[in-house]
C-alpha cells in the first residue's frame, strides 16, 4: 500500500467528518486537509426543524464541530467556504477558492475523499425565484428562514410530505403559523405504504394543517403574498414558501473529473467507497448504493449510512479491509404525537422490483395493556413467500415505535425470517412491553400464514369479496360495533358463536373480522374446522379504517 502523506476531504457534514475523524485516529502522520463549501464544517442539519420550532432552543446546539474543536481534537486542517472547483486526476490536485478572499490555489492529494452531500431540489416552475421561497438544508438556510419570520408572517406552504416537510410543517404550527402543507403524491412519508399513512394524515389535520395531497405545484404568482397556483386549478395564498421536494446528488465537480456516474445520477462507488478514478473516494448522499433487499442502485440520502460510509473509505485508504454492505433505507419521522418509521422496501418498491411477498398487520399496544398508559402501535410486516425472509416494515403509533423497527432493521440485515420473530427474546417488563410483543406477534402470525392455518383477506380486497356475495361476520361485541361497521355485516360475537352455527351457510363463503385481528383468526380456525370457507380480515376493522381514510 502506498503511503498516504496527505488526505483531501471535499464536504463536512456526516460523511467528511466521519472520514476525516476515522483518518486521523488511524494515522497520525498524514496531513488532512477538509475544505467545506459553506461556513459551517459539521452540523445538525437533521435538527434544523426542531430548532425552527423551539424545542432546540439554542442555535449554537446544532453546530457539533468548528474548525478549531476539529484541529484541537484531531489535528485537522479545516478551511471552511473553500469551495473545490475542480480535480486535476493526471497531477493529483485540486483547485480550490477561498470565497471570503476570492484567491484560487492548488492542493496536492495522495488521496481524495468526495463527500459534497445532495442539493434541495428546485424545479423550474415560474416563481420560485422569489426570495420568500426558502429550502432548509442548512444552517444558512435556517438563518435566511428564521429571520424572515416576522410577526407579520400567517400563513406558510410547504412543499413536499416527505421528511423535511413533515418536521417544518410541525414546527411552524409549534410557531403558531398556519400552514399548508402541498404533496403531488397520494401520501405523505412515501418510504410507507399509503395505508399507513392514514394516521398521519388525520393527525396533520388534527393540527389544523391544511393538507393538499395529490396537488402539484405549477407556479407561483408575486404580489403581496405569494399565489399557489395547482395542477387541480386550486390558487392558495402565503406569505412564505417552505421546498422540501427532495433532494439530488451534488455530482458536478465528479462528472466534470470524468468520475462514472451510476443509473440514479449519484456517484458510481464500489463497496469499499472507490470511484471509477485511482485514488478517489466518494461516500455520502451523492454516492449510488445498492440495496440489499432489491439488489438494485438507489439514492438514499440518510445520515446514518453517509457516516458509516466515510469510516469506510478512510479504513480502505489506510489498508483496513472494510466494506460497505448496502442500505436498507431505516428511516423515521415524528409528526406531532405520533412517530412513522420504515425498514426495507413498502409494496410499490417491492412490486417495482418484482420481488413476492406477503403481508400483515398487527394492532398492539406499546407495553403490557394492564399498566397504565399503554398506546397502540399499528405494524406493518412485508416477507418472502416461500422462505419467510423479512422484506420491509413499517410502524405507527405514540411510543415505541423506534424500538420495533430497530428491532426489524437488524433483523433484516441479517436476513432473519418469520420464524426468527416469533422466537425473538426482546426486553420485558409491563412498563415496557408485553410477554409477546407486537415483534414477536408478528412472526407468529406469519407462522400461521405461511403454515396454512391462518387463512386472510386483504382490506383493499373487501369491496370485491362483498360483491362476490361473501357472507361478512363481525365477531365483536354488540358494543364495539357503535363506531362502525363493515358493509352488510352480521355481528355474531365470537363469544357465542359456538351456538350460533346454523344461522351460517356453507354454500357461500365466510369473512370474519374483530377489532384489530385476533379475534377473528380464532373466529377463522373454529369455523374451518366446521367444514367453512372462511378467511380472516388481515388486521381487522382497524386495517380495512385505516385504508378506508385513503380511498
Amino acid at each position: 500500500m502506498a503511503t498516504i502523506r496527505k488526505l483531501l476531504i471535499v464536504g463536512g457534514v456526516a460523511g467528511g467528518a466521519s472520514a476525516a475523524a476515522r483518518a486521523r485516529r488511524l494515522n497520525e502522520a498524514t496531513e488532512i486537509i477538509v475544505f467545506e463549501r459553506g461556513p459551517y464544517v459539521s452540523f445538525a442539519n437533521c435538527g434544523l426543524p426542531y430548532h425552527l420550532g423551539g424545542e432546540i432552543a439554542e442555535r449554537e446546539s446544532l453546530l457539533l464541530h468548528t474548525p478549531e474543536s476539529l484541529s484541537a481534537r484531531f489535528g485537522l486542517d479545516v478551511r471552511v467556504s473553500s469551495e473545490v472547483l475542480a480535480i486535476h486526476r493526471e497531477r493529483k490536485t485540486v483547485s480550490v477558492l477561498n470565497r471570503v478572499t476570492g484567491e484560487t490555489y492548488e492542493e496536492s492529494y495522495d488521496a481524495l475523499i468526495l463527500a459534497p452531500g445532495a442539493a434541495p431540489i428546485r424545479p423550474p416552475l415560474p416563481g420560485l425565484d422569489d426570495p420568500r421561497v426558502f429550502t432548509l438544508r442548512n444552517v444558512p438556510d435556517l438563518d435566511r428562514l428564521m429571520a424572515a419570520m416576522t410577526p407579520e408572517i400567517k400563513t406558510v406552504s410547504v412543499i413536499g410530505g416527505g421528511f423535511i416537510g413533515l418536521e417544518t410543517v410541525e414546527a411552524l404550527r409549534h410557531r403558531g403559523v398556519a400552514v399548508h402543507l402541498i404533496e403531488r403524491a397520494p401520501q405523505v412519508l412515501s418510504p410507507l405504504d399509503i395505508e399507513m399513512t392514514a394516521p398521519l394524515a388525520a393527525t396533520l389535520r388534527a393540527h389544523g394543517v391544511q393538507l393538499h395531497l395529490d396537488e402539484a405545484l405549477t407556479r407561483i404568482d408575486a404580489g403581496e403574498q405569494l399565489h399557489l397556483q395547482l395542477a387541480s386549478g386550486k390558487a392558495i395564498a402565503a406569505d412564505l414558501v417552505v421546498l422540501a421536494i427532495g433532494v439530488r446528488p451534488e455530482t458536478a465537480l465528479a462528472a466534470d473529473a470524468g468520475l462514472e456516474l451510476g443509473v440514479t445520477g449519484g456517484i458510481l462507488v464500489d463497496s469499499q467507497q472507490r470511484t471509477s478514478a485511482a485514488d478517489i473516494y466518494a461516500v455520502g448522499d451523492a454516492v449510488e448504493v445498492q440495496h440489499v433487499i432489491a439488489g438494485k442502485p438507489v439514492l438514499l440520502p440518510l445520515a446514518g449510512p453517509a457516516n458509516r460510509q466515510g469510516r469506510i473509505a478512510a479504513d480502505v485508504i489506510f489498508g483496513r479491509e472494510s466494506r460497505y454492505r448496502g442500505s436498507q433505507g431505516t428511516a423515521i419521522c415524528k409528526v406531532f404525537e405520533l412517530t412513522a418509521a420504515s425498514t426495507g422496501l413498502n409494496e410499490r418498491a417491492l412490486r417495482a422490483a418484482g420481488i413476492a411477498y406477503r403481508k400483515l398487520y398487527l394492532h398492539a399496544g406499546d407495553h403490557a395493556g394492564y399498566y397504565p398508559g399503554a398506546t397502540p402501535i399499528s405494524l406493518k410486516i412485508l416477507f418472502a413467500p416461500d422462505t419467510g425472509k423479512l422484506l420491509g416494515a413499517q410502524a405507527v403509533g405514540e411510543k415505541g415505535i423506534d424500538k420495533r423497527i430497530d428491532v426489524l432493521a437488524v433483523a433484516l440485515q441479517a436476513g432473519m425470517t418469520v420464524d426468527d420473530l416469533a422466537e425473538m427474546e426482546l426486553s420485558y417488563a409491563p412498563p415496557y412491553g408485553s410477554a409477546k410483543d407486537v415483534v414477536n406477534l408478528a412472526g407468529m402470525a406469519a407462522q400461521n400464514l405461511q403454515d396454512g392455518l391462518l387463512a386472510v383477506l386483504q382490506a383493499e380486497d373487501v369491496a370485491q369479496a362483498i360483491a362476490d356475495g361473501t357472507q361478512i361476520i363481525d365477531v365483536r361485541e354488540p358494543e364495539e360495533i357503535a363506531a362502525g361497521t363493515l358493509p352488510g355485516a352480521r355481528n355474531l360475537p365470537l363469544s357465542g358463536l359456538r351456538g350460533l352455527l346454523p344461522q351460517l351457510s356453507k354454500d357461500r363463503p365466510l369473512l370474519v373480522y374483530c377489532q384489530v385481528g385476533l379475534r377473528g383468526y380464532i373466529a377463522q380456525r373454529f369455523l374451518a374446522q366446521q367444514g367453512y370457507q372462511v378467511r380472516s380480515l388481515n388486521g381487522g376493522y382497524k386495517t380495512w379504517s385505516m385504508w378506508q381514510q385513503v380511498q
